[in-house]
């Protein structure tokens, strides 16, 4: 008697490590920020493949390695498409079948952009209009799930939400901004010149004057404060604020800089050479002429960056542009007049 009950317990012993092992698999939940979590059963797919961890371990899953997988990557029979491909289990491609794993209903996503208020998708308002089709854009070409910031100009060119505010489908994401980015009013705009005065652009006065955000997003500028250095060379040839203000649309760029550079008084340039010191007073000029006269015609403007010699000058270039004895006196005399010698 005291033999049986030794080999009962003896057994009772035995088989607990092996119960307690075979509850070691549990539920595994993965969390998505804007909607509710998928639950992978591990007892559910067990009974159905006798108990053989092999099925999945590590000839789909390896253990080793914490991958995360996009639905695309699935339909490409990567992690749970491996079986879950329409021939063994229910495709994960089937859009159907997308409420068996997501339960619940997806919720708004928020955008947080730097320099403009939040973008708030409202998943409810797109189903709606879609007929719950979730793979219209969850189809690995729209949307991915490798998207981290997307541009605006990438959208204009039919990326993400641009695939469909193209302006045919649904409103262009081009225009419109307020459509998406509720309460936006973009701010002023300081472009700081070494040398002179911010020149200061008014997003308010500009849309005043019936402009729409399209006519320079993204054609002239990105969505982007000073992503770029353009010269005042440059804006004369039609780049940057010179698409418009060329003379014929808006105010030139080619004169006038008080207009945009408020407050700025040019001042004293003082050339040195071997002849003497040689000081140009712009206050003086500016009384008989504009800036546009000289500026950037014959002069860039950037003080020192351009050396000619009075063999130049009397050539007709430089200050010999006008000081050739018709429009102001020659250089070919009066050296004292520029030279303090």
């Amino acid at each position: 008697m005291k033999s049986r009950f030794t080999l009962l317990v003896l057994l009772v012993g035995l088989l607990t490590p092996l119960a307690s092992s075979a509850k070691e698999t549990k539920e595994v939940t993965f969390k998505f920020k804007n909607a509710d979590p998928v639950v992978f059963s591990h007892d559910l797919h067990l009974s159905k493949y006798n108990n053989n961890c092999k099925v999945c371990h590590n000839a789909i899953f390896n253990l080793k390695e914490r991958r995360h997988y996009t639905m695309a990557d699935m339909e490409r029979t990567k992690s749970c498409g491996a079986c879950h491909s329409g021939v063994k289990a229910f495709s994960v491609a089937s859009e159907k079948d997308c409420v068996r794993c997501h339960k619940g209903r997806p919720r708004s996503v928020t955008f947080k952009p730097k320099g403009a208020t939040e973008v708030i998708f409202s998943h409810e308002t797109h189903l709606s209009r879609i007929g719950d089709k979730c793979k219209t854009c969850h189809n690995g070409k729209v949307i991915t799930g490798k998207e981290k910031n997307v541009t605006m100009a990438a959208m204009e060119k039919g990326k993400t939400c641009g695939a469909c505010h193209n302006g045919k489908t649904a409103f262009t994401v081009a225009e419109n901004c307020g459509t998406c980015h509720r309460g936006m009013k973009p701010r002023d705009i300081a472009f700081k010149s070494k040398g002179i005065s911010d020149a200061v652009f008014s997003h308010k006065f500009h849309l005043d004057m019936d402009y729409k955000c399209s006519t320079c997003h993204t054609r002239i500028f990105p969505y982007k404060g000073v992503s770029g250095r353009f010269t005042m060379a440059d804006m004369e040839q039609g780049k940057s604020c010179g698409t418009c203000h060329n003379g014929k649309d808006a105010a030139s760029v080619a004169g006038n800089c008080d207009r945009c550079h408020k407050g700025f008084k040019p001042g004293v340039i003082t050339f040195k050479n071997e002849g003497g010191e040689v000081k140009f007073n712009h206050e003086f000029h500016l009384g008989m002429y504009k800036c546009a006269d000289c500026h950037t015609k014959l002069f860039p403007f950037k003080a020192g960056v351009q050396h000619i010699g009075m063999g130049g000058m009397e050539g007709g270039k430089s200050c010999g542009s006008c000081h050739n004895g018709k429009d102001a006196f020659t250089v070919k005399e009066n050296c004292e007049k520029c030279h303090k010698m």
